[in-house]
């Protein structure tokens, strides 16, 4: 038996009886060599064959020589795409299409050197993290906090405005903050690499998927500016990536790569939800395959029930647990990070606002408990609902009762002071010292009495201005002398009769008493005659909603002791469920902006329209989102085809076909791995179907991955079934050929298109003497 350092030698295997590309193998005398991880082979006359070719049927297998007087033993039957344990054919690809990602991303990242599309808004919001200046926004924290990290640790100081698309950035430096979402838009490709090398054991597969995501424009242009896309897509294929590992070491359970793979599946699921909401598709994509994955052990009568305990506190632990923490702590940091009043202040309550330093309401001392005479502003709860207002102008003709307008105003002002009143005594000066101080309790009848006109905050059932149906809300009376329409119940949420009401921290609902309509703001904005201001109503609906919801902000009272608002703020889970009520109101009231490009899901998968990045007209430098057409037709058409395949397959099995070996394999491969990535595209993809709010053509980006993961599964297994009914010498072309043609397809799609990516100036692609000439393959498509 030669030494380990020996090197053996052995003759070429017989290419008649080889149809694929070789791979020397040595098998040493007393010693089991153990086949690749990540490769097929398949043994025939002493030789192994690659993964990368199917195997030839009908070949007879060489049986190996046994010493004398050693018993016979039955050859195991031959296993096509057998997995290999050697990593040296799976790195080098893994190597090319990861240099191949980050320089198409990084390629002109510095072009154009202006602001484009979104970067207006998330680029600010890095400043805002670098300032340290509070705002508001609909989506989670963590992308925008890493985009200004990006900035602050690459030199960026914050002081660029992001105004609007096509301000120049001059001596601004931006490329910090668009090289790290290009960074992370590189990832996606290496990531799809692995995950689909380990769903389907094909090299072959994962280069194709790796090479849709490398030469797709679409992902190249999201990748390329400051945006949020590259980011959540990052953390959502690392969670995919992560998933698909954690379940190969499922015969290894409790072992450190086990470990190792579960808990980042719970940090990137962590990082998916924090940087957008729709990151809680891919967290139900892995709490399904959790679910089935325990429904299969469930199943395992060799273990025991302790056993079934830790695997599932396991998971309950790195998938639910650990992401929650995570997921409050980027909040605790964006809270922390924050701290300076800003452009969010108004959509959010009197009480969060109390904690931010230069906010009128920081460090003030007012009296906590409302009593009769005080003099108070109230603020709607709704998002950006404004105070209550009222101002000496009437309502026009013709518009309800021409009695005095009684609006909602963004700002501060002095009308938005009300007098707070018993509704039976006009004549008792609640402020004189003699009397003495009687609080207004939960269920009282009150008026409200508008400081600097004297005039009631009344009702009647006129029909309010904008909203139909609505009662119209007025000043009516003189010096505080007006009706019974002028009678208000107030009411706080939560709180039982005869309880004292807080300032800022109670939810007073108020309720006319003659019409049992209650008080609200419609954020209907009013015409001119109103001075654009918001609209406030009386609904006869009684909703739980924000809009009929109020707090008292300012209180003057100088018969009451005052308390330091730091008494009053609220703690850090009521901040956090406040600001998550906020952006969820935000999210579902999203509108497009004037001349703004919309889209519906079913526009997406076909590439239907694109969204202009930059420029608009010849002169400008233009940059277009739109995916490479030959890439997103191949992708539609392969989940058509996958459908076909699984259903032929499903039937041939139901029929109780008889299949070969390598057929059940690619069955498995087809309908278990494959069957986890379309659920994939389809749990990031219908649920748009049933959204309320303004939609966008990069919606669809993370059920794109997905897609395109697919495609290179089915289509390899698709070849690798079309070569296998073939002789062997014309399988291996047909799969070999038919694979480089899909890809030389990919490559030169791309070359036709990547000037939507790396930018275009000159002629509109209508003009025959436009480079994009012949290429505007839809009316839709505008560039």
């Amino acid at each position: 038996m030669p030494g380990e350092g020996t090197r053996l030698r052995f003759p070429p295997c017989s290419a008649a009886r080889t149809p694929f590309p070789l791979v020397l193998c040595a098998v040493v005398p007393g010693r089991r060599r153990l086949p690749r991880v990540g490769a097929r082979m398949t043994l025939a006359a002493g030789c192994c064959q690659p993964e990368s070719g199917p195997r030839c049927g009908g070949l007879r297998q060489r049986r190996p020589r046994r010493p004398a007087g050693e018993p016979s033993r039955p050859s195991p039957p031959p296993r096509a795409w057998a997995p290999l344990e050697a990593p040296g054919g799976v790195w080098a690809p893994l190597a090319f299409v990861t240099l191949l990602s980050f320089a198409s991303r990084f390629h002109r990242l510095s072009e154009p050197p202006h602001v484009c599309w979104d970067e207006t808004h998330f680029g600010k919001m890095g400043s805002y993290y670098i300032n340290r200046t509070f705002f508001f926004d609909v989506h989670p924290p963590l992308g925008k906090m890493l985009i200004g990290l990006a900035g602050y640790l690459s030199g960026y100081d914050g002081t660029f405005p992001f105004q609007k698309p096509g301000d120049r950035y001059e001596h601004h430096n931006y490329i910090g903050m668009r090289g790290f979402c290009a960074f992370l838009g590189s990832c996606l490709v290496p990531f799809s690499y692995l995950t689909v090398l380990e769903l389907s054991k094909s090299l072959s597969a994962a280069l194709l998927a790796a090479s849709i995501l490398i030469f797709d424009t679409g992902c190249i242009t999201l990748s390329q500016y400051i945006l949020l896309d590259p980011i959540l897509m990052f953390f959502l294929m690392g969670a995919v990536l992560s998933m698909v590992k954690y379940n190969s070491f499922a015969d290894r359970p409790f072992s450190a790569p086990w470990w190792f793979w579960l808990s980042l599946t719970g940090v990137n699921l962590a990082g998916a939800i924090g940087v957008k909401f729709v990151g809680l598709f891919v967290v139900l994509l892995v709490g399904l395959n959790t679910v089935y994955d325990l429904w299969e052990l469930l199943g395992d009568l060799s273990l025991s029930l302790v056993t079934l305990g830790k695997h599932l506190m396991a998971r309950v632990f790195c998938l639910i647990l650990l992401p929650l923490a995570l997921y409050t702590t980027q909040f605790a940091v964006h809270f922390a990070v924050l701290n300076k009043s800003g452009p969010g202040d108004g959509f959010f309550s009197s009480a969060f606002q109390s904690r931010l330093i230069g906010n009128n309401l920081h460090n003030v001392s007012v009296p906590e408990h409302l009593a009769y005479g005080s003099v108070i502003t109230m603020k709607n709860l709704r998002m950006a609902g404004g105070y209550l207002h009222s101002h000496w102008h009437l309502y026009p003709e013709g518009v309800g009762a021409r009695q005095q307008q009684v609006t909602a105003y963004l700002h501060k002002d002095l009308n938005n002071l009300w007098v707070i009143k018993k509704h039976d005594s006009n004549t008792a000066d609640h402020l004189d010292p003699s009397h003495s101080v009687e609080f207004v309790r939960h269920g009282d009848v009150i008026r409200l009495e508008h400081k600097e006109t004297s005039r009631n905050l009344h009702s009647h059932q006129h029909e309010a201005p904008m909203t139909r149906k609505h009662f119209q809300v007025t000043g009516y009376g003189i010096n505080g002398t007006g009706d019974a329409n002028d009678f208000w119940r107030i009411e706080v949420v939560g709180r039982k009769a005869g309880k004292r009401i807080k300032v800022l921290r109670s939810q007073i609902r108020l309720t006319h008493l003659a019409t049992g309509c209650i008080l609200g703001s419609s954020g209907k904005t009013l015409p001119k005659w109103g001075w654009e201001q918001v609209e406030v109503t009386c609904t006869p609906y009684v909703k739980e909603t924000p809009n009929a919801l109020w707090n008292v902000e300012d209180h003057i009272n100088p018969k009451l002791p005052n308390i330091s608002l730091d008494v009053l703020k609220p703690s850090f889970p009521e901040i956090l469920l406040e600001s998550h009520m906020v952006m969820i109101r935000g999210n579902s009231g999203l509108k497009p902006k004037e001349n703004e490009v919309t889209s519906k899901p079913w526009h997406w998968p076909i590439n239907y329209q694109g969204l202009r990045f930059s420029g608009v007209n010849e002169t400008d430098y233009r940059v277009y989102l739109l995916g490479n057409p030959v890439v997103w037709w191949l992708n539609l058409v392969t989940i058509g085809l996958y459908l076909l395949m699984v259903t032929c397959a499903i039937v041939a099995m139901k029929r109780g076909v008889q299949l070969t070996a390598e057929l059940k394999e690619l069955s498995e491969v087809l309908l278990h791995s494959g069957g986890k990535i379309m659920l994939g595209w389809l749990l990031h993809y219908l649920p748009f179907f049933m959204m309320g709010r303004v939609l966008y053509f990069h919606h669809y980006f993370p059920a794109m991955l997905f897609s395109s993961m697919l495609t290179g599964i089915t289509w390899d297994t698709l070849l690798k079934f079309c070569a296998g009914r073939l002789s062997c010498s014309v399988g291996r072309r047909v799969y070999t050929y038919g694979t480089l043609a899909l890809m030389l397809l990919i490559v030169y799609s791309f070359y036709l298109f990547h000037p939507l990516s790396y930018g275009m100036v000159g002629p509109m692609a209508s003009d025959p003497n436009s480079p994009m000439a012949g290429l505007r393959w839809l009316e839709s498509w505008e560039f």
